[in-house]
């Protein structure tokens, strides 16, 4: 699905953004060049106004706008950050012409300084990605990617912005999953060399004798930044992301502030580091909400309306008659769409890839569809045998975070070792509650980035059917008409 806008006319009218968005960043680098601090008494307070998993939630950036011109009122130097993550949650955003463009367009007018890379940066590709980092006002700062270069990709591991007398030194890493890659499909990744990010990151240890204040753009997650931070005395703050962790303005771990704030915009975090002598010797940080704020900047409204021009989108596929109030239930739902629409017996869906939690009574349009399942991963037709099924399904456990996959046209009861998390037993049922035959083949539907993930020495490498899941999900839901899941569990563990 496009954007209905399209043509000569939008292209000209990003041309022209592009333009105006060049020219405002300009100003705002002269005025970052001109001094990140204010001095008060002797001592110097840097201003940073940070945001993390944005996952495209443009309905919030007016916002968020209007949150960092009244914090640039007051701190004129304000340095305004993403821990990564901006893209893959909102189709007028994600399909758009040139996917992803709508975020960075409203980050280049809202004037953001940098950005990390997260694991959902990759969902536009090679390509994608170099076209979006180019068409960003904002350095990207990333230390444990290197691209190759035939992608053009300018990402940076780091930047020192000299402010005012200040030196403040800005490194990036992103997270690595079991595969040793960022936690999105394969092929994103492929002619991309990745780091250990510790290890990547002690590389840059001479930004302490060069700065004043150290600051890690990090998107490993909230458990790893502190695990991370008894390694990294010579940081002063990490502005984290990935794990989607709610923090209470900031938290103190080895002598290092971490802060991070909920996926979409709940809030983001106003951090003041007081320096003293060219050291920090306070940091103090506070939440400031984004959902249910009524004031907004005009000009970012202006823009997020124009992106939203498109009312296929809003069309109603089904009414919700009970609410899904959990990610299984949803997980559910998606897994009937690909045996029904698949022509399957069985289906099974990644968690990670059932991007929403709660859906609540009313229209089930095609936007809440895109939403849930984002990536545009082809649904893929597997022969496998119950044995190779339940191959398959520990693979994906094991790679995508140990959950467990969702699934369709069975139960299953699973078994994890508490000191592990390993998985021990897995059990599948059939609809009626007798246990499915190991030796006996089905016919499965699950998606592209599943398949790439689970990778065994199953007979059938399996093939695409020519559609994307989010599609079954749609033909699904119009051919229901109305859908209800609340209660509705299938994966049992033990």
């Amino acid at each position: 699905m496009k954007h209905s806008c399209l043509g000569k006319r939008t292209k000209e009218t990003i041309k022209r953004l592009n333009i105006m968005f060049k020219k405002k960043y300009v100003l705002a680098s002269m005025m970052l060049l001109a001094g990140l601090c204010v001095q008060a008494g002797g001592k110097k307070e840097l201003h940073i106004l940070s945001a993390n998993d944005m996952h495209a939630a443009i309905e919030c950036m007016p916002r968020v706008g209007f949150v960092a011109d009244s914090l640039r009122a007051l701190y004129p130097n304000l340095l305004v950050l993403s821990a990564g993550d901006n893209r893959s949650g909102e189709p007028l955003n994600d399909m758009y012409e040139i996917p992803a463009y709508p975020m960075v367009a409203l980050m280049n007018i809202i004037g953001f300084n940098a950005t990390t890379l997260g694991n959902h940066e990759f969902d536009s590709g090679q390509e994608g990605l170099a076209k979006l980092v180019s068409m960003s006002a904002f350095p990207t700062l990333c230390a444990n990617v290197q691209p190759d270069a035939k992608w053009n990709m300018h990402v940076k591991p780091y930047q020192v912005f000299d402010c005012g007398g200040i030196k403040v030194g800005i490194v990036g890493a992103v997270a690595l999953g079991a595969m040793g890659i960022p936690e999105s499909h394969p092929k994103n990744t492929v002619d991309i060399k990745f780091t250990d990010p510790l290890e990547t990151l002690q590389q840059y240890q001479f930004l302490r004798k060069e700065c004043d204040v150290v600051l890690f753009l990090s998107h490993l997650g909230f458990e790893s930044d502190v695990k991370v931070s008894k390694d990294l005395p010579w940081v002063d703050i990490i502005v984290g992301g990935h794990s989607h962790t709610q923090l209470k303005g900031g938290e103190m771990h080895n002598g290092l502030f971490i802060t991070q704030n909920k996926n979409r915009l709940a809030c983001v975090t106003h951090t003041t580091l007081t320096l003293e002598d060219g050291k920090v010797v306070d940091r103090q940080a506070e939440n400031i909400a984004i959902r249910g704020g009524k004031n907004e900047n005009k000009v970012v409204r202006a823009l997020v309306d124009y992106f939203s021009q498109n009312p296929a989108f809003y069309r109603v596929l089904a009414q919700v008659d009970t609410p899904f109030e959990c990610y299984e239930e949803l997980g559910n739902m998606m897994c009937d769409a690909y045996v029904q629409e698949g022509h399957a017996d069985l289906s099974f869906q990644n968690p990670g890839g059932v991007r929403y939690e709660t859906k609540p009574v009313g229209g089930f349009t095609v936007a809440d569809a895109l939403r849930l399942d984002p990536f545009q991963n082809e649904a893929i037709e597997l022969q496998l045998t119950g044995k190779e099924l339940i191959d398959m399904m520990k693979k994906c456990y094991d790679n995508d975070n140990q959950g467990f996959p969702y699934v369709g046209g069975m139960k299953v009861d699973y078994t994890v070792d508490p000191a592990t998390k390993a998985l021990t037993k897995v059990v599948l049922y059939g609809e009626d509650g007798k246990k499915l035959n190991l030796k006996k083949t089905y016919k499965v539907i699950t998606n592209s980035y599943t398949v790439a993930i689970s990778t065994t020495n199953r007979k059938d490498p399996g093939k695409g059917i020519g559609k994307i899941t989010a599609q079954l999900v749609m033909d699904y839901l119009e051919h229901q008409g109305h859908v209800s899941y609340q209660g509705s569990r299938r994966i049992f563990r033990h």
